[in-house]
């Protein structure tokens, strides 16, 4: 079969993918680009938002145009948590809840199977004769989801030189917002050895740096009784070979002195962290149930800027949660002051049905969120410019990813977009150890030293 995927939402969907696209190719199938015709389209959705389920739905119709008699299999967190919604869809063959993404090609592999046996038999003279009514759901529900279910080994990815690897699944924490606990289930960490084997192929194939997701790659190892992240990053950072090793996020609550202290003897992990902090208000990270208070997350700043003042840190803002008046929203503005961020993601509060926070009072206002969320915007750039002007004049190591017109461009450990004048080709892909000389765009100039 000619199969193309398409990918709504966050990254541990995107490995996911990849993983997906290895199963169908060591099953003989050939992965095409989505925009191309093919024999089925494999859509892994999101359900962050309802904005995120209408995308999804929009994108199973578009794929279902490019060819009305292929099969569609729909799969990711939009299947899991509204599988009867999803098969009702109009051309939905398949759906498929996260805990049997594993099993996709085997549940595809059976429904062609099924179909060809039908058309063979004389029975392909209407579209009712080779669909079913209603998709075929193979969905488990939260409590059955109790297990880490291997993607398999992923070797490669989109990406010439970052590559990342989804260390556990699910989440415990239930932040009032927030479906994707229900759509994940409870935390399932991979087992090390699997981790490890996969970091090995992809350093050998040449992929500089490792990115370590998951859900919430904070509570790695809770299932298992591990000692936390910090022992897996130790055997990652002791394989062989020229690369660095990067978190994706990791959760407030988790972090103190000592916790730092184990991050900081690692010398390939990245002198960068995604700490959501969602608010700088007391009152409404208690509403989200955030567990812990503004006093806290700045204590982890301070920490982490203790051993390293150019630390880079990064996080995400909800604008217009339910209760949030004009002076839990100025408390936000003054921690992104504080703290120097060097990214701000902003959000507007979406209201996600099925989550607490949907039927909370004090629901803000459209007019009010887009408000805020603007004026936070400009605080955040002027505080993410003002983190690149710190660094004028430091010295780092920037790994090569892409070509920008005259520029190759690349990240800092500490995340800071740089652009350099552009030598040769064969650089994507490298390290180059600059010296950084202005800010420039979204980021900063470096000029080459040896």
């Amino acid at each position: 079969m000619r199969v193309a995927f398409h990918t709504l939402g966050c990254k541990v969907n995107q490995y996911e993918t990849e993983a997906m696209k290895e199963s169908f190719k060591s099953h003989g199938h050939v992965v095409v680009d989505e925009n191309d015709f093919a024999d089925a389209y494999v859509i892994n959705t999101c359900t962050v938002t309802n904005l995120a389920d209408r995308k999804s739905r929009q994108y199973i119709r578009r794929m279902k145009r490019v060819n009305p008699q292929g099969l569609v299999a729909v799969t990711g967190c939009y299947a899991q948590i509204k599988p009867e919604e999803v098969s009702a869809i109009h051309g939905v063959d398949i759906v498929v809840g996260i805990n049997e993404k594993h099993n996709l090609i085997n549940y595809v592999e059976d429904f062609v199977s099924e179909r060809n046996s039908q058309t063979d038999d004389g029975q392909e003279g209407s579209d009712e004769a080779v669909s079913p009514e209603s998709a075929r759901c193979h969905v488990l529900t939260y409590d059955n989801m109790r297990e880490y279910q291997s993607d398999g080994i992923v070797t490669s990815m989109e990406s010439r030189t970052r590559a990342y690897i989804k260390i556990q699944e699910g989440c415990n924490r239930f932040c009032s917002y927030c479906i994707i606990p229900f759509a994940r289930g409870p935390v399932r960490s991979r087992p090390t050895k699997e981790i490890l084997e996969e970091a090995k192929l992809l350093i050998s194939k040449g992929f500089k740096e490792i990115i370590l997701t998951g859900i919430n790659t904070a509570l790695y190892g809770d299932d298992l009784g591990y000692d936390g992240i910090s022992p897996l990053i130790g055997e990652i950072n002791d394989l062989p070979g020229d690369f660095r090793i990067r978190l994706s996020s990791l959760e407030p609550t988790v972090i103190d002195q000592e916790y730092v202290k184990k991050l900081f003897k690692y010398e390939k992990l990245c002198h960068h962290l995604h700490l959501s902090v969602q608010s700088g208000s007391n009152k409404i990270l208690a509403r989200m149930n955030r567990r812990y208070d503004r006093e806290e997350y700045l204590s982890i700043v301070e920490t982490l800027r203790q051993f390293d003042p150019l630390y880079g840190i990064s996080t995400d803002i909800i604008c217009g949660f339910p209760g949030e008046d004009e002076q839990d929203f100025l408390d936000s503005i003054d921690i992104v002051e504080k703290t120097g961020f060097c990214k701000v993601h902003v959000f507007r509060y979406s209201k996600r049905s099925g989550t607490k926070a949907a039927s909370m009072d004090g629901q803000v206002d459209g007019n009010t969120s887009q408000d805020r969320s603007e004026r936070l915007l400009k605080v955040a750039e002027k505080a993410e410019r003002s983190f690149f002007e710190k660094n004028i004049g430091c010295l780092g190591r920037v790994l090569l990813e892409e070509r920008d017109g005259d520029f190759v461009r690349g990240y800092t450990d500490n995340y800071i977009r740089v652009y350099l004048p552009a030598e040769h080709e064969d650089e994507i892909g490298c390290f180059v150890d600059v010296k950084l000389t202005e800010t420039y765009k979204d980021g900063m100039k470096g000029e080459r030293y040896e």
